[in-house]
């Protein structure tokens, strides 16, 4: 009898302090995406993210930015949203990401080994676009591999229906594909690995 497979871990992160922000809306459609194709998903953001300012050196870590770090540590993929602040990604956000060198020396060294989806979101397109382009360079530093498909949303259009769900189909089109390059490339580093070989790029 086959053994099954394990279930892939999709971490969602992001978003702002306030509850069902837009972005979280955001991460949550992606992330709900990915769970149809078979993932188990966590999602952080909110008060899940609002962590004490990193300092490198300090050992101490609040109980959230542990469940956070751990949960990053066991992901088989990673999605990250944030909306546009002032030309960049939001402070809130890139703190979270600076915690990441706290995985420095595992075996899988930051987001390494993993698919990250990026979401930008902002009150008009220039917004969204450089929150995109900043969090797909953090990726690309913490050794991630970034989803061919990345994901604006402008939040100055209505975006959501009262449950939280897409209303323009294109967008919902697009967090189905960015789930399904994600998985697609956890599955694949789980057939390369048992072959005895390392994590490629997402085939297209």
């Amino acid at each position: 009898m086959g053994t099954a497979s394990p279930v892939v871990k999709i971490v969602a992160v992001g978003g702002t302090t306030r509850p069902n922000s837009s972005t979280e809306k955001a991460l949550r459609q992606v992330l709900n995406a990915a769970e149809a194709l078979g993932a188990s998903g966590l999602l952080f953001s909110g008060a899940d993210i609002d962590l004490p300012m990193y300092q490198p050196g300090i050992a101490d870590r609040c109980e959230r930015t542990v469940r956070l770090l751990e949960a990053l540590r066991e992901a088989d993929g990673v999605i990250i949203g944030s909306p546009g602040y002032h030309g960049g990604v939001s402070g809130l956000v890139k703190n979270v990401l600076d915690y990441t060198e706290d995985l420095r020396s595992d075996s899988r060294c930051y987001l390494d080994g993993r698919a990250v989806g990026c979401i930008g979101t902002g009150a008009g397109w220039q917004g969204a676009g450089s929150a995109l382009t900043g969090l797909r360079a953090i990726v690309h530093a913490l050794r991630g591999w970034n989803t061919p498909i990345g994901l604006t949303v402008n939040t100055a259009e209505p975006a959501f229906d009262d449950e939280g769900r897409w209303i323009d189909p294109k967008l919902a089109d697009q967090s189905a594909l960015m789930a399904e390059q994600i998985m697609r490339f956890a599955w694949q580093s789980r057939a390369l690995a048992a072959a005895g070989g390392a994590p490629a790029a997402l085939a297209e």
